[in-house]
């Protein structure tokens, strides 16, 4: 029982770090989207 606790615990603290991770990197991902959608559309 107290491993699943465990188990459970480092995935909800992974999903956590994750999500931050990916907020904090928004910007740059709307960047790298707007550079591959102006290639595709410039063609």
């Amino acid at each position: 029982m107290e491993l699943v606790l465990i188990l459970k615990m480092f995935f909800i603290i992974g999903v956590i770090i994750a999500a931050y991770a990916i907020l904090r990197n928004l910007d740059i991902i709307k960047i790298i989207l707007v550079y591959f959608k102006d290639l595709i559309l410039r063609k």
